[in-house]
């Protein structure tokens, strides 16, 4: 049986949060890298995050719902990236990296979460595409982190 649309809703502001911890902590990322190579990627990746945002709020206003306001303050599944500007102050880029992937690990499992549940077809496909860019970005910066190493 297909979720009611009130918890369609509720699971799409659960990402809709998520990606713009997702936006805040690759900005973040970027600012504490010296590598301008870094610094793009880190950009590119929160503009993903913030498009991705854009996406799910369209989609929610479309069900008639109302979209999620800011970033995630509840869940502590959402909170690796809330911390992540303390933590990699005066860093190296391996261990930035590593912040960051673990950020984008919150990201990815959230994902999974979401697509466990029964949403309907039109929101699912969204999702899914959505899931591919989080595991790219994950899988982006597990692989400089490897090389950084």
């Amino acid at each position: 049986m297909t979720m009611n649309t009130n918890d369609v809703i509720k699971t799409m502001n659960d990402l809709i949060e998520t990606s713009r911890d997702g936006e805040q902590g690759f900005r973040t990322c970027a600012q504490g890298v010296t590598s301008p190579n870094l610094k793009t990627l880190f950009e590119a990746a929160a503009r993903r995050c913030a498009e991705g945002a854009a996406e799910l709020e369209a989609k929610v206003r479309g069900l008639g719902g109302q979209p999620a306001q800011g970033g995630s303050v509840g869940g502590s599944m959402h909170r690796a990236w809330t911390n992540i500007k303390s933590t990699i102050t005066g860093m190296n880029e391996h261990a930035v990296l590593a912040e960051c992937e673990r950020g984008e690990d919150t990201g990815k499992h959230a994902y999974e979460a979401a697509l466990k549940q029964d949403l309907p077809v039109d929101v699912r496909t969204i999702i899914e595409r959505q899931f591919q860019g989080v595991k790219a970005n994950h899988d982006r910066v597990r692989d400089l982190r490897n090389a950084a190493a």
